[in-house]
């Protein structure tokens, strides 16, 4: 849609639903049953019981996660900026632009999050939006990140959420122009038989886009000059953003495979497991039939079955009994002549089981060995971290379970660190960008040598990147 089509966004500013919270009857809502209902069958698919400790409650914890990620199909643009305009002189006798009368205002940065309507996973988005005044009046600056926040929280795609940004600050606002430039980040979730293959698995997808209206609509426009200065000065480089197109290709890591079909081609999934994600479109807002929604339960029933309950422990168990004697020291050795041994930045992704949302990040394994010992090669520590990721997870659970295999294989000297960031961080609750959380697990000599545990530690890598 264009930055100044008029129709469905018409519409949704005179008639939206009041902003606001969710209702205290949430958890009675059918819709919120209804996603329920869902998930359980999805947990089902996946060979979980959904009575198990740490599941009982996902299923509405899934459901208020994916209720308020998607709140702005329930929100209304209209009285957002309505209720925040203010008069303001601009610079008298027609000279030059400033104040309520043709001064560039521009709010940088603003974080936000969305839900890719390609495959159900949370993108962020860095954005950045300006406008060019005009009747004498300005808006109150925290308007345009609430207004973005809207059209955010929806399933939504880069240049679709940069047009209704810019459509809806332009009708509710009608300044000399809007400009809207997103940098949006999608995680590149590989799956289950390539990362075996493959561990160097590039960790974002990032794509630049923009949207104009006003003096702003011609991409070479002067007012974009001053925007994009404005923007560059401060170390934020978008010289590549542009407006994309259909024939431009997928941004969606999950539409990047050659070949890939709609999902009439769902060979992953049973399919009351699609109608199960069907279902859960239909309890957001959304029509499950929109020609962009068509093919996304197939994609996403083919990510949520990387970590389907499988035999994958076998293959694991084969592979580690089989290096078994490689592992073995020549003859007795005392502590005193042990050494640390350590394996870094092992990647690792993985499923939180409480919001069925990724997180993904690095294990740092150490441990002691003598100079007779065949130290573990990275490949078997690397398919020790993989066999644990690909699960329902939590990352405390995920740190202790890698720690007691490699402990199991060396003895019990063994310290492992993981360090990991949270889509449900940013999409949900806090929604606090940039962080990340690490966990410890110390097991042997480890537990009781403080100077160990520092020498270790100080060994990892100061920059936490994935």
């Amino acid at each position: 849609m264009g930055a100044l089509d008029e129709g469905p966004l018409d519409l949704e500013l005179e008639n939206g639903v009041k902003l606001g919270s969710i209702d205290l009857g949430f958890e009675e809502e059918p819709e919120t049953i209804a996603i329920e209902d869902a998930v359980r069958v999805l947990l089902h698919g996946l060979g979980e019981d959904v009575n198990r400790e740490g599941l009982k409650k996902t299923p509405f914890r899934v459901a208020k996660a994916l209720r308020e990620g998607t709140k702005g199909y329930r929100q209304k643009v209209k009285e957002i900026v309505q209720g925040a305009l203010f008069p303001e002189a601009g610079l008298d006798n027609g000279v030059g632009h400033a104040g309520g009368a043709g001064g560039l205002v521009i709010v940088r940065d603003l974080d936000l999050f969305s839900y890719c309507e390609s495959c159900m996973l949370p993108f962020q988005v860095k954005c950045h939006v300006g406008y060019v005044p005009s009747g004498q009046r300005v808006v109150g600056l925290s308007k345009l990140s609430r207004v973005a926040d809207v059209f955010a929280k929806r399933l939504q795609e880069p240049q679709r959420l940069a047009d209704e940004v810019c459509s809806a600050l332009h009708h509710g606002i009608n300044p000399a122009g809007v400009a809207v430039i997103l940098q949006c980040f999608h995680i590149h979730f590989p799956n289950l038989e390539s990362v075996f293959l493959d561990s160097n698995n590039q960790s974002w997808v990032k794509v630049l886009v923009r949207s104009g209206s006003g003096v702003f609509e011609n991409d070479t426009a002067e007012a974009w000059i001053d925007f994009l200065n404005l923007l560059q000065f401060r170390g934020i480089n978008v010289e590549k953003a542009r407006r994309r197109d259909s024939s431009d290709q997928f941004w969606c890591p999950s539409q990047s495979f050659s070949g890939e079909k709609t999902s009439s081609n769902n060979e992953l999934a049973n399919p009351g497991m699609d109608a199960a994600v069907a279902s859960i479109l239909r309890s957001l807002g959304e029509d499950p039939l929109r020609k962009e929604l068509l093919g996304t339960p197939c994609r996403f029933l083919k990510w949520l079955m990387n970590f389907q309950n499988s035999k994958l422990g076998m293959k694991l168990n084969g592979f580690v009994f089989g290096r078994m004697d490689l592992l073995k020291p020549n003859g007795e050795v005392t502590q005193s002549e042990k050494h640390i041994h350590s394996e870094l930045n092992l990647s690792f992704w993985s499923q939180c089981e409480h919001h069925l949302l990724p997180f993904h990040g690095v294990v740092h394994v150490g441990y002691f060995c003598s100079e007779g010992f065949n130290p573990i090669g990275k490949s078997l520590l690397q398919s020790i971290v993989h066999f644990y990721g690909f699960k329902l997870q939590v990352q405390e659970r995920l740190t202790r379970q890698i720690a007691e295999t490699v402990s199991s294989l060396l003895g019990g000297d063994v310290m492992v660190v993981v360090e990991a960031n949270h889509t449900c961080m940013i999409s949900r609750g806090i929604e606090k960008f940039g962080s990340s959380t690490a966990t410890i697990a110390a097991l042997g000599r480890f537990s009781t040598d403080p100077a160990a545990r520092a020498m270790f530690l100080q060994s990892i890598p100061s920059t936490f990147t994935t």
